[in-house]
C-alpha cells in the first residue's frame, strides 16, 4: 500500500478548445494569485492529453486550497488533478481526480514503473 509521503507535487491539467480559450485564460489569472508554477499553453494535444491544455504545478500542502478553488472556478472547463509519485501512468490513470467532464487520455505516452 502506497503512503501520502510518497506524494511530491500534484498537477492540474486544465483542457480548453478554441470557444474556451477565454475561459482557460480567466481562471489561469486567478490562478497567479497562489504560489503556483504555470505551464505553457498548448494549443494541440500533447503527451496523454486529447486536448488543448496547459498544466499548474503545485506542492502537497497546497492540495486544501488550489483543488476547491479549481472545483469551484473552472466554469466550463475540465481538469484533471494527479499526483506526482514517480509512477506516470498510475498517476494520470489509477490515482487521477477529474472535475468536469473525463476526457479519454493516450495511455502510449507514459510508462508504468515496475
Amino acid at each position: 500500500m502506497k503512503h501520502t509521503d510518497s506524494i511530491t507535487g500534484y498537477h492540474a491539467h486544465v483542457y480548453f478548445d478554441a470557444a474556451s480559450e477565454p475561459a482557460a485564460a480567466a481562471l489561469r489569472e486567478a490562478l497567479e494569485a497562489f504560489d503556483v508554477t504555470l505551464g505553457r499553453w498548448h494549443r494541440k494535444p500533447v503527451g496523454p492529453h486529447p486536448a488543448w491544455s496547459y498544466q499548474v504545478a503545485f506542492a502537497p500542502e497546497q492540495f486544501a486550497d488550489i483543488v476547491p478553488f479549481l472545483t469551484l472556478n473552472r466554469g466550463p472547463l475540465s481538469v484533471l488533478v494527479h499526483p506526482m509519485t514517480g509512477d506516470a501512468m498510475a498517476d494520470h490513470f489509477d490515482h487521477a481526480i477529474w472535475l468536469g467532464e473525463r476526457l479519454a487520455l493516450a495511455p502510449e505516452p507514459l510508462q508504468r514503473e515496475p
